[in-house]
């Protein structure tokens, strides 16, 4: 099946929505309480619409449905959808600062056909066309074993506090660009 890579646009938001849910609750069970997953999707996941605004989310589709999302971003938030509270949206600047890897999300009926992979590389890129010669993301710890195959080394282990008491590890990892 033919997969395309394109920008997000608003249109995406509900269907990126339903993606994120199916993500998170179908391929982070192995590392995350169920307690976890419901507090990480009412608190952390979920759509990012200033990357979609600033052009740095992208989708991957197969038949127009989308099976795969992730950006990057110019901005200094780590990591968090539109609800979480602890976001800084000032610019960075790339002679100093690392862009961040933002928001991946693959379907779990599409993993291990390279989407994440093919994401990251279209970041990566338009990262490095844009300044940067460092990355940076807080990657969940379902998602570090793609990161650690692309390059990226863990920094630290955090441990991000959800609405409902829990907490969920996030690992923050680098990448320098060569």
């Amino acid at each position: 099946m033919n997969l395309t890579l394109r920008q997000a646009v608003p249109a995406d938001v509900p269907a990126l929505r339903l993606l994120i849910d199916a993500s998170v609750r179908g391929l982070q069970t192995t590392d995350y309480t169920p307690a976890q997953i419901e507090g990480a999707l009412e608190t952390v996941y979920g759509v990012d619409s200033q990357l979609i605004a600033d052009g740095t989310y992208f989708v991957v589709e197969a038949a127009e449905v989308i099976v795969g999302c992730g950006g990057w971003s110019k901005r200094k938030t780590l990591f968090g959808g539109d609800r979480w509270m602890a976001r800084e949206d000032s610019l960075l600047d790339p002679r100093h600062d690392p862009a961040k890897i933002r928001a991946f999300f693959v379907h779990p009926d599409w993993v291990r056909r390279g989407i994440g992979s093919v994401i990251l590389e279209a970041c990566e890129k338009a990262a490095t066309a844009a300044g940067f010669t460092r990355l940076e993301m807080g990657a969940t710890l379902t998602g570090v074993p793609l990161y650690r195959a692309r390059g990226y080394v863990a920094l630290e282990s955090l441990d991000v506090p959800l609405q409902n008491g829990e907490s969920i590890k996030v690992v923050r990892m680098e990448k320098r660009i060569v």
